[in-house]
């Protein structure tokens, strides 16, 4: 868990620290969690953020010298900047360690991304030194791939949400379902996006509405009808763009992002739209045919209780783990995680504290995951290749 956990982490925390006295790692690390236990309330716990992932195992160098122990503290973080400056400080708050006196100060908290986005714009210098070698391309082309790298980059968060950068400071905004939709829309130069990223719409969307133009540019499929209802019910929402009939805001072409988004329309005048183009495509489908009830999927005993086991541990976490087809655990992440970290990982199985939409199983079967294990399921279609099993099943 701790290595999946610096994987995924966006700052870490250097802290320096003397002891007046000799002492060991434990000592260091002990002192860490138990002297800010209780400091910012249950939500920061040191302990209770490192089980779900959000921070990275804690690393301690030092040296004893003439009897007095000195040393480095690293703390990987993937919270947002704020939460990871306030871990900082309750770290700086110890005053001993082991039986010995101590002082701890925070030299620096450096931004993982800014090494990241380095790499990346050094990478493509190469990469186009490469490409003028088999053949000159056009100048608008290398601009563009360059501007693409760098807005890839410019991801940051807002109270736990994904967004573009800064965010508070624009007096429009557009809200999209989930992080890949965020980095597309980036992609394409619009930099004032915020996502979702689940079903139900966070307060902190809510409170934003209040004081900005939103614009929802929502998937075209079901689940995007879903999410704007419970948008409306909760936002003050006043224009709605969707992505073209059975496609996703995350897959289109920077083409199709502007001409959705040029297209938008006026909340006030979404239901006479909506009735007059719902009529016209009911009358060109064919009749469904009657939805078959669901039977629970059949499960091999031991991969059963595996699940089983993994799902009870997570009710209430909103946390997520995968496991490999020895149904051994890989690693576990915030929920909101789960779809990045799924890209680099090798799991058959995906169990997590939330509900299975078809959003995820499309995810889960790009990325070769076969289960998925969830509280609970909506309308959904069949997928092949993924078994979609919720708790009750596992009764």
């Amino acid at each position: 868990m701790g290595k999946l956990a610096q994987s995924t982490s966006k700052y870490v925390i250097h802290a320096r620290f003397d002891a007046e006295g000799t002492v060991e790692k434990p000592d260091v690390i002990g002192a860490v969690f138990g002297q800010t236990e209780g400091l910012l309330g249950p939500d920061m716990d040191l302990r209770e953020l490192q089980k779900t992932g959000r921070i990275g195992r804690i690393d301690v160098e030092l040296k004893t010298t003439s009897g007095k122990t000195s040393g480095l503290i690293t703390i990987p973080s993937s919270l947002d900047s704020s939460e990871t400056a306030l871990i900082a400080a309750s770290v700086e708050t110890i005053e001993r360690v082991g039986p010995c006196n101590a002082k701890i100060i925070i030299e620096k908290i450096d931004d993982v991304r800014i090494f990241k986005r380095k790499y990346v714009i050094e990478r493509g210098k190469e990469l186009l030194e490469k490409m003028f070698d088999e053949g000159a391309p056009d100048t608008e082309v290398i601009s563009e791939q360059i501007k693409e790298a760098i807005r890839g980059g410019e991801i940051e968060t807002y109270m736990g949400l994904t967004t573009g950068p800064d965010i508070e400071s624009y007096d429009s905004i557009i809200v999209v379902e989930g992080r890949a939709d965020v980095v597309n829309l980036l992609k394409c130069g619009i930099r004032n996006v915020i996502a979702i990223e689940g079903t139900s719409v966070p307060p902190a969307i809510a409170e934003l509405s209040k004081d900005k133009t939103v614009t929802a540019f929502l998937d075209g499929d079901r689940g995007g009808d879903l999410i704007l209802k419970e948008l409306m019910s909760v936002c003050d929402v006043d224009f709605v763009a969707r992505a073209p009939m059975g496609k996703e805001v995350e897959e289109i072409s920077k083409k199709l992002v502007f001409k959705a988004l040029r297209s938008k329309v006026p909340v006030e005048k979404l239901g006479k739209t909506n009735s007059k183009s719902e009529n016209s495509k009911r009358n060109s489908r064919r009749p469904r045919e009657p939805s078959k009830k669901m039977q629970p999927p059949k499960i091999d005993k031991q991969k059963a209780l595996a699940f089983k086991k993994a799902i009870d541990d997570l009710v209430g976490t909103r946390a997520a783990c995968f496991m490999n087809s020895k149904s051994e655990i890989l690693g576990r992440v915030p929920v909101k995680e789960m779809f990045s970290t799924m890209r680099s990982l090798e799991a058959e199985a995906l169990i997590f504290d939330g509900d299975i939409d078809q959003k995820l199983i499309n995810q889960c079967a790009t990325n070769g995951v076969k289960y998925i294990v969830g509280m609970k399921t909506g309308r959904i279609r069949h997928t092949e290749g993924v078994t979609v099993i919720t708790i009750e099943d596992l009764k």
